[in-house]
């Protein structure tokens, strides 16, 4: 039973600071002593999307939450989630790309730190964001600094800003401001050159997973309970394709073997290992696989806008001008030169095997997949052999090389800049055959920019040797178009 006067729910701290409120300098040290301990100093990291925990070591939290990160090594760190004072309020594992340095800058909506002058197209120009849409970028161009990146027109324009010293930023010389805050408050009320008012900031769109959870990096071997499957996306030579959910957390593509494919389960686990390993922006990421009974499961992340060749030649493919072709074309060289690198063939390159997300990113997909399945002959989804595409080498010898991929890369740039035409119309297969080792090439196609031409026509030499690396691709693909219009 309650004494009488007592509050219910009182705290003895509040009753003491309630009968001797001249001593609040004593109670507030003494409770202060007893309360949780701060974290320890270190940056401070804002969440710029929310989250949810797939396993229970994992952290789930909303955006704007404030982390100490304690161990920042590789794609998910160990944190701990701590109020504005410091104190913590739980600890567990969290995806690094949903975080960032919390800072003045970084925590304003419309700063997207370093980033290309093709990325920041690609967001821009997203069916969310309207004209006037616009964001401020570090480029990725040594001495470049800021730019100030605005949709306008249905098109996107660069601005350099200029920073003369830490308190002075300008795009017109005679108009200079304290900050880069001053600076988009200042174009946001008056008309900016070529581009009228700055409108809203432009719309962020969550990052995709490198993998399902922290627990699926190194045993990604899972049971196919874990999985349920939607629609139908696809059907292929090999496998069926569906949309599916992991756990009823994350969209996932889930690509059925067919069982009457010949798989070799040893080597079919050894490719699979090494395709783990391989993670760059824009290769499909390789999430998971199943294999506790056939059919076998092959799990990657779900791309919403399908194949580039079946963009293309849709109504939404149609609408994209030069800067945005040559956006995906860089995008798969980079790729493409990242497999390069590390030694390792695509052998069906086109744009059938290239798939388009959110904010047009394009990611390579079935990279070593034609050596994970035994057959005799590489084909598309037509059951043909895609002569169209393959090298002369690989046709006649059965030799693939780096070099041949990019004999496919020039295919793909012809596919790319016909909105999904198909290569060396009005031939068969033979006919290909035989017209390419006279040293017959494809004209060039109308409206195709001069350069873009030339890249194929070098990708189109007859000796491997003679063809550019996918290093030397991408560098001319991005030095191709200016940074400021």
């Amino acid at each position: 039973m309650s004494r009488p006067g007592a509050r219910a729910g009182s705290s003895p701290e509040d009753r003491l600071r309630r009968a001797c409120p001249c001593l609040g300098a004593l109670w507030d040290r003494i409770f202060q002593e007893k309360s949780d301990p701060p974290a320890p100093p270190g940056p401070v990291y804002t969440a710029m999307w929310s989250f949810e925990a797939g396993h229970p070591d994992e952290l789930s939290f909303r955006r704007g939450d404030l982390f100490l990160v304690l161990n920042s090594s590789g794609d998910w760190w160990d944190a701990h989630k701590i109020e504005r004072n410091g104190r913590v309020l739980a600890a567990g594992i969290v995806p690094s790309n949903y975080l960032t340095q919390a800072d003045s800058l970084s925590e304003q909506p419309w700063y997207f730190g370093t980033m290309n002058r093709f990325d920041a197209q690609g967001h821009l120009m997203g069916p969310e964001n309207q004209d006037g849409s616009f964001l401020v970028r570090h480029s990725e161009r040594d001495g470049v600094g800021y730019v100030l990146s605005v949709r306008s027109s249905n098109r996107v324009k660069h601005y350099k800003i200029v920073q003369s010293n830490e308190s002075s930023f300008h795009i017109a010389a005679s108009l200079p401001f304290p900050t880069l805050q001053a600076l988009v408050e200042h174009y946001q009320s008056a008309v900016l050159q070529n581009a009228g008012r700055l409108g809203s900031a432009c719309k962020r769109r969550q990052p995709g997973r490198s993998d399902l959870s922290h627990s699926t990096v190194d045993h990604w071997t899972l049971p196919k309970g874990e999985f349920s499957l939607g629609e139908q996306l696809g059907s292929g030579y090999f496998a069926d394709v569906y949309r599916g959910r992991w756990k009823n957390l994350i969209n996932v593509a889930v690509k059925i073997l067919k069982s009457d494919s010949d798989v070799d389960f040893r080597e079919f686990h050894r490719e699979v290992n090494m395709l783990k390993t391989l993670h760059h922006r824009y290769l499909i990421s390789l999430f998971a696989i199943c294999t506790e009974s056939t059919p076998y499961y092959i799990i990657t992340e779900l791309m919403e806008k399908g194949s580039l060749l079946s963009f293309l030649r849709g109504p939404e493919g149609r609408l994209q001008d030069v800067p945005a072709l040559v956006d995906m074309s860089v995008q798969v060289s980079e790729a493409m030169a990242y497999l390069e690198e590390r030694r390792s063939i695509h052998r069906d390159l086109a744009a059938r095997n290239v798939l388009v997300g959110a904010d047009y990113i394009c990611k390579v997909a079935d990279f070593g997949l034609a050596r994970i399945i035994k057959e005799p002959v590489y084909v598309t989804t037509e059951k043909k052999i895609p002569y169209k595409w393959s090298a002369p080498e690989a046709l006649s010898h059965g030799t693939f090389s780096s070099k041949s991929d990019v004999w496919s890369f020039g295919i793909l740039l012809y596919e790319v800049f016909t909105y999904g035409g198909v290569p060396y119309p009005g031939l068969d297969n033979q006919e290909v055959f035989e017209q390419v080792k006279t040293g017959y090439r494809m004209p060039k196609p109308t409206d195709c920019p001069d350069f873009i031409y030339h890249l194929m026509t070098e990708c189109w030499q007859q000796e491997p040797e003679d063809r550019p690396d996918f290093r030397t691709l991408q560098r001319r693909l991005n030095s191709s178009t200016y940074e400021f219009k």
